[in-house]
């Protein structure tokens, strides 16, 4: 889940453009947050500090809703760090002993008011990602790939892994939805997710009411041609769990954490639908540092402490545009939303997900960010807004690139 997603059509893939990748602190050498990110301060970092107290004061008035972190990263440091209470069992009492499209059994994970689940894993500080968790799941793709472990094409047709005796709807459309389609959002599938999670229209709250989420997706009829049409689609990623085990023979979570968590020092909780698979579309739980480690990676390029956990190729497909989504002036990678800027910059790197959950990526000025936050009811769109808000706390260099 993320957010109130349009339909969109599909625009030429560009060519991808060299990226300034690197994120050494002032001395030139790569600075490896694996045990914790060193402290640092925003001059220090050649940030404005003002700009960021401007910000953090909108933030604790409620500006932007229900915000419950705020941290800022450079130069391999973290340089700014802000934490906002909410008592969201007071706040969402009723909704969660209210049977809904947001609390369709009353009880457990998938009750999203539920404050042992919601925001936080109870009551520990890792918090709900939604869905940065398809960024993470992109992210252990991409290694799986990288490793040889996953070696079918993104070319690959997805009722590959099916058995299409079994599979409802299908038509020539639907055999030619690939895994590439997945990654993009353009699987073709006739799937409402651009209505509120609370609208018992959408279909992202129907999968997670049903036992069978992967039943649920592969057998939507089809209402465009794969490739062709932005629609976003929880489901999408949530077939990629599926289609990881077949695959690799591995479950999507334990080879993530040896292969992603471990390596990079994250502390995490992934939830898992009624039948036991990987809720790779919206059930990871992380904290803010450990969110900021992820888009860190990608701003080196792939390669972490020295050694490469992903390939140069999957980290520049992954940023690249492959179509436009029609909201909020973003465009879409492999499971990373990509916010244009005037004056030649790089992209903005963002993950979103829903309630408030931001993980962005700058990579021209080697600043990461990241928000968490848990404003369900409203889910207002703020992305594009906050990363503009902080581009001018940047005044000093950007830290000089070395090798990893």
């Amino acid at each position: 889940m993320t957010h109130r997603a349009l339909r969109f059509p599909l625009i030429a893939v560009l060519a991808v453009a060299p990226v300034a990748f690197g994120a050494g602190d002032a001395g030139g050498e790569t600075s490896w947050p694996t045990h914790g990110w060193h402290r640092g301060t925003p001059a220090g970092a050649g940030l404005d500090e003002a700009v960021l107290a401007a910000l953090d004061k909108d933030l604790a008035n409620g500006k932007y809703s229900l915000v419950d972190s705020f941290q800022v990263f450079r130069c391999g440091a973290e340089v700014y760090s802000r934490k906002y209470d909410h008592d969201y069992a007071k706040l969402y009492w009723k909704e969660a002993r209210t049977k809904g499209p947001l609390n369709a059994r009353l009880t457990g994970r998938y009750n999203y008011f539920d404050p042992a689940w919601h925001p936080y894993y109870h009551g520990t500080e890792l918090h709900t990602m939604q869905s940065i968790s398809k960024t993470v799941t992109s992210a252990i793709i991409g290694i799986a790939i990288t490793r040889g472990d996953f070696k079918a094409g993104l070319d690959r047709a997805v009722l590959s892994y099916f058995d299409v005796a079994n599979v409802k709807n299908v038509d020539d459309r639907k055999r030619r939805m690939t895994l590439r389609n997945l990654l993009t959002m353009t699987t073709g599938l006739d799937w409402n997710e651009d209505v509120a999670y609370d609208d018992p229209r959408n279909d992202a709250s129907l999968m997670e009411a049903t036992d069978d989420w992967m039943r649920y997706v592969i057998d939507k009829p089809m209402a465009h041609e794969p490739g062709t049409v932005f629609a976003y689609s929880s489901g999408a990623t949530e077939l990629l769990a599926d289609v990881f085990k077949k695959e690799t023979g591995q479950d999507i979570e334990a080879y993530g954490e040896k292969h992603l968590f471990i390596p990079l020092g994250i502390k995490h909780h992934w939830k898992r639908t009624y039948l036991g698979v990987v809720d790779t579309e919206g059930g990871l739980y992380l904290n803010g540092g450990d969110l900021a480690k992820v888009g860190y990676l990608y701003l080196n390029d792939g390669i972490w402490e020295g050694k490469r956990l992903i390939s140069d190729a999957w980290v520049r497909q992954s940023l690249t545009p492959a179509i436009d989504t029609g909201w909020q002036g973003l465009k879409y990678g492999f499971k990373w939303w990509l916010q244009p800027l005037k004056d030649g910059k790089e992209d903005v790197w963002h993950g979103i997900g829903f309630g408030g959950q931001r993980l962005m990526v700058f990579p021209s000025e080697q600043l990461i960010a990241t928000f968490t936050g848990w404003d369900i009811l409203k889910d207002p769109a703020f992305d594009s807004e906050l990363a503009d808000r902080l581009l001018p706390a940047v005044h000093g260099a950007a830290c000089r690139k070395s090798t990893p």
